[in-house]
This record gives structure tokens, C-alpha cells and sequence, in this order.
């Protein structure tokens, strides 16, 4: 073990007691048993002297050691060196000899950083790792991108190849002077799978104003040069001038815009024969309307990148239209009229797709069907009433010829023949119930259903002159006071009146003796029983025909005015949809009613 002390101090000096001296002692054992604890202790004061050895110029005040400041030697632990535990036997020191403790080496210090550093570098890094795994996990899962890709995308300089499916892309560069209104449509109705791409990009007046003034100038100054060299007036500058001057002219008074337009067209095909028949077909169709296209050669991918939703324009292939000529590139016809509620309504003739409609999405659903006799209209209204009755909806058919007693039969539905001899019964004035008060008070209801009889009576008795129809109105508010039903909601619960209380009334006024002698048939004459009896059916939801076929012809216009009206009081009370189909409607278009007898 080569000596670690410096030079200058004794190795058998005894006299000392500072932490070197220890290391002099083990050398000279004083007995057989000293000699074992040299050698036990030599090794462990070799390791403290080798932290002091190589932070002696640091801890020259801990060691105690004087002498000259020359360099010291660094003692390099020989590798794999292990230390053995010291013996209680070896640590045993004889009594003359101080006992000196090694110094220990100071604390080492991992991070000198703050806790707050420490902890937002923690969450940093924790963060981190959740979002490596949140990315891993997100791209094991499916997206729609993923079921739409396709399988290979294949770059030519004529076509793409998306899987399976060929595409190219034409772009129009030149149009004609005058375009007709919906040019588009026979492109549009082609039974080919196909994109268009319409980018449409307006301009600033103000700057076409500039520019269209500087190509006014150039057109006269090439006129003016062409008629010094005496040459013939040129008919197209003529008119370039004149097309200038006039769209200056609108610009200038507001009436037209200025816009810059590409259109592209891409067409898909199953094989490339079938895609080069479709694109001349397409260039052909559109070379007759003076309207050229050219393929995006080189281009393909920009082009279908052009006519994707998204709502890029990487071509830009532009050309200068004003608004009547934006206008007529605009489609008003549509390859599919197709929605996604609805029923079927049958097949586009143009490109034998399906017409699927919901005609209670529109603002407003109702319509009238008109067409010569055998076209088809009570079976396309038919068909209308099955399909819709499948998707819950309520139908309701005033029929007058029995044409849909089959039908009603065939769903189960109700059939209720209106007649003299029937059992149903309808009173004009009942009034509806359930009504919600702050949507429509007690007042409006009962002015409504006023409305409506005095229109039924107005049609029973041929018509009223105007001091009779006031003694009507009267005589029908002193009808539903007999019943003690007033403008308060609690006393329309009440029991309505009839047609003979109302005939009661009038027979007691002055002046109505001409209204109760035509109206007396149907109180107490022939037409008695059909007009004046409570209501004693209930309108239940499903398929509802109501047959006014038995019924005399003078009857059925006042019938068809009682079963809409009584239609209209009950659907009030629970709103939800409902068809009515009035069948032969033209019985109530050739009434001559006054204004305002029928309710909304």
C-alpha cells in the first residue's frame, strides 16, 4: 500500500492529533493485535484519504495538514476495489493512541432546482406522456376518413385513379357572347357519376372601372391608327368597344357586378373506355352551346381538388362575367329530388332516380292536384295517403263518390257515411276544448266558431242581405248565452246549442221572418235530422274517410262545409299531422260564398 501522507510529515509521528496521524499509527502496530487492526484500518483510512487527496486545495482547513503547498499526487481507485467491513475487533485501538474520526465527505446535491421548478417540470412532462398516449390510442381507432379513403391514389398525366374508379378533371376557358338561362340543366340530368365545381369570385367596381377605361382607350387608339392607314372599319373592335361602353355604364349607375368564375367539371368511370366516351360526350354536348373545355393536363390532382368540398380553387382558370350571365349558370334543376325524410313519390324521368319528399318540411304543406279525367290522381293521392299512414301520419278523406271505401277497409280505418239515414251526427256549433289560453283566448274561439256557422247558414239559406246577416250574427251570440256559454274559457265546457235554438232565436227578432222560412227545412222539414242533433261520434285518429256520397246534390255542399268545419274544431284540441284529402273539391270552388265565411 504505497504511503497517501505528504512528505513533509512523519508517518511514525505520535505526537499529533490531527486526522493524519492516524493514518502513521497504523503503520507501527505496538502489539500482535495492533498488527491485525493495522491492517484492517489501512484499508479504510486509504478511502478517507482518497476523498481528501482529491479535495485537498478545497478542505485544507478541515484536514489540520501544514506543510508546503506542493501538489498532490491523485490517488485513482483501482477498479472493482471493494472494501471490506470493518470488525469490531479491527476498530479496537490500544490505549495510548488517540482515536481520531475520518472526516466525512459533505452532502452531494442531485438538483439544486426549486419545488415549484421540480413540479411544473413534473406536470410537463406528465402532460407529455398523456398526450403521446391519447395519440396513440386516437390513431388505433376508425374515422370516417378512413372508410372513405380509397384504396390507392393513383397521378397520370391524363387521369386518377381513386382505387378502383378513374376521374378527370375539364375546366371551361371560353364562353359564349350570350348564354341562355339554365344551361347547365342537360349536363346536370346526365346519367353519369360527376362533380361541378362553380368558383366565383367578385371584383371591386371601382378597379374594373379603371381598367375598363384603359381598354376603352387602346380600342380607339387601334381604331383611330386603322383609319389613318385608310384602312376598312373593324366590326370587332366596333363591337368590343360598344360592349365596353355598356358595361361601363351599368357598373357606373349599381344595376351589375363585375365577377371572375372557373367552372370545372370531373367525371368519374369504371374503366378508361368508358371515361374518354364520357368526356367526349360531355365536350360535345358542350361545344354546341359555343362553350370549350380543355383536360387539366398535368394537373389532375389540383383539378379534383378544385371540385371537392373544399372549397379550393388550386386551377383558377377565371373569366369575367357580370351578374346576368352568374345568373344563368346557377342549376334550377336538380338530379335527385331527393330528401332525407319523406315518402316515395315515384321516379325522375329525366334520370330514373327516386323522388323522396316530406312536404311537412316546407312552410307550407299544402297543394291541389289538377289534371284531365284517367291521369292518375286519385291513385298517386291514394299511394301518398298509404305511405304517409306508415310513418304516422293521421288521414283524413272527404270522399263523395266512394272511392275509398276499398282502402279504408283494407288499413282498418274508420268509414262514416254522412246521409239522411246514417246514425253520425254533426253540430255546427260545437266548440273546441283543451285550447291553451295564452296561445288563444275564450273571446277568439267563440268569435271563430260564430264565423264559421254564420258562413254554414249564410250557405244554407242561399245567401243574406247585409241587415239580415247582422240579425244572423245576434242571433247566434243570443244562441250560446241560451246555454250560458260566454267569452269565459270555464262556460265553453258547457253544453252547445243546436240549430233549432238558434231558429228560436230568430223566429222571436223582427225583421227575420224571410231567414226562418228558408231555414225551417232544416230544423223541421226534410233535412231535419242531419243538422239538428249533438255531435255523437268522435274523430279518432288513423284512417278516417267521412262518405258524403248518399247524400241528395243540393245537401252536399252543406254537408262537405259541416265535416270541414267539424274537422277543423276537433283537430284544434290535439295538434299533430294530419293529411285531409278533399276529394272532387271543386264541389266547394263553384260555392258563391260571401267573404269571410270560411275560417282559416
Amino acid at each position: 500500500m504505497p504511503d497517501l501522507l505528504p512528505k513533509d510529515i512523519p508517518a511514525n509521528d505520535q505526537s499529533t492529533s490531527q486526522p493524519g496521524a492516524a493514518f502513521g499509527n497504523a503503520t507501527n502496530p505496538a502489539s500482535s493485535g495492533g498488527a491485525h487492526s493495522a491492517s484492517s484500518g489501512q484499508s479504510d483510512n486509504a478511502s478517507a484519504d482518497f476523498w481528501q487527496t482529491s479535495h485537498a486545495k478545497e478542505m485544507g482547513s478541515e484536514t489540520g495538514l501544514t506543510g508546503p503547498t506542493e501538489p498532490i499526487k491523485e490517488f485513482k481507485l483501482p477498479p472493482q476495489m471493494e472494501i471490506p467491513h470493518q470488525s469490531a475487533t479491527a476498530t479496537a485501538q490500544p490505549a495510548d493512541k488517540p482515536i481520531v474520526a475520518p472526516v466525512a465527505p459533505p452532502p452531494l446535491v442531485a438538483n439544486n432546482k426549486p419545488p415549484i421548478a421540480q413540479s411544473a417540470r413534473a406536470t410537463a412532462q406528465e402532460n407529455l406522456e398523456v398526450r403521446e398516449a391519447q395519440k396513440i390510442f386516437q390513431e388505433g381507432m376508425l374515422t370516417v376518413r378512413d372508410i372513405i379513403a380509397p384504396a390507392a391514389y393513383v397521378i397520370n398525366p391524363n387521369f386518377l385513379q381513386l382505387g378502383e374508379t378513374f376521374c378527370k378533371t375539364l375546366f371551361v376557358y371560353t364562353y359564349p357572347r350570350y348564354l341562355e338561362a339554365n344551361w347547365l340543366s342537360p349536363l346536370i340530368n346526365y346519367d353519369i357519376t360527376m362533380d361541378i365545381g362553380m368558383h366565383i369570385h367578385p371584383l371591386e367596381t371601382q378597379n374594373v372601372m379603371k381598367d375598363l377605361k384603359n381598354q376603352v382607350g387602346k380600342i380607339q387608339s387601334s381604331m383611330m391608327i386603322a383609319q389613318e392607314k385608310g384602312q376598312p372599319r373593324d366590326p370587332e373592335l366596333e363591337t368590343a368597344l360598344g360592349d365596353v361602353e355598356s358595361l361601363r355604364d351599368v357598373l357606373q349607375r349599381g344595376e351589375v357586378r363585375l365577377f371572375q368564375l372557373g367552372l370545372y367539371f370531373t367525371i368519374y368511370a369504371q374503366s378508361l373506355e368508358e371515361l374518354n366516351t364520357v368526356t367526349k360526350q360531355l365536350e360535345s354536348t358542350l361545344g354546341g352551346m359555343l362553350i370549350y373545355t380543355k383536360e387539366t393536363l398535368l394537373q389532375m390532382s389540383d383539378g379534383f381538388i378544385s371540385t371537392a368540398p373544399m372549397m379550393r380553387d388550386t386551377i383558377s382558370v377565371l373569366r369575367n362575367l357580370d351578374t346576368g350571365s352568374m345568373s344563368s349558370i346557377f342549376p334550377f334543376t336538380s338530379s335527385e329530388l331527393t330528401q332525407e325524410d319523406g315518402i316515395l313519390y315515384g321516379i325522375n324521368r329525366h334520370n330514373n332516380s327516386l323522388i323522396i319528399f316530406d312536404r311537412f318540411s316546407l312552410e307550407n304543406a299544402n297543394s291541389v292536384v289538377f289534371a284531365k279525367s284517367g291521369s292518375g290522381k286519385s291513385y298517386m293521392i291514394k299511394l301518398e295517403a298509404l305511405r304517409s299512414l306508415m310513418f304516422g301520419t293521421d288521414i283524413i278523406i272527404v270522399d263523395p263518390e266512394s272511392e275509398y271505401k276499398n282502402l279504408c277497409d283494407a288499413v282498418g280505418g274508420s268509414y262514416l257515411r254522412y246521409s239522411l239515414n246514417s246514425q253520425q251526427r254533426i253540430n255546427p256549433f260545437d266548440l273546441p276544448r283543451g285550447l291553451d289560453p295564452e296561445k288563444e283566448s275564450g273571446e277568439d274561439v267563440l268569435r271563430s266558431n260564430i264565423s264559421s256557422v254564420h258562413g254554414l247558414i249564410n250557405l244554407m239559406v242561399g245567401g243574406l242581405t247585409p241587415e239580415e246577416d247582422a240579425l244572423v250574427e245576434k242571433g247566434l251570440y243570443e244562441a250560446y248565452a241560451l246555454k250560458d256559454i260566454t267569452t269565459d274559457p270555464e262556460s265553453q265546457k258547457n253544453e252547445p246549442p243546436i240549430m233549432q235554438d238558434l231558429y228560436n232565436v230568430l223566429s222571436n227578432m223582427n225583421g227575420t221572418s224571410s231567414i226562418t222560412r228558408r231555414l225551417s227545412k232544416y230544423v223541421e222539414g226534410t233535412f231535419a235530422g242531419l243538422f239538428n242533433a249533438p255531435t255523437n261520434f268522435e274523430l279518432k285518429p288513423g284512417f278516417v274517410v267521412f262518405s258524403v256520397r248518399d247524400l241528395e246534390e243540393a245537401l252536399r255542399p252543406v254537408a262537405m262545409y259541416t265535416i270541414l268545419n267539424y274537422i277543423w274544431t276537433k283537430i284544434r284540441m290535439d295538434m299533430r299531422r294530419r293529411l285531409m284529402i278533399i276529394d272532387e273539391a271543386w264541389w266547394m270552388m263553384q260555392l258563391k260564398i260571401q267573404p269571410n265565411s270560411y275560417t282559416d
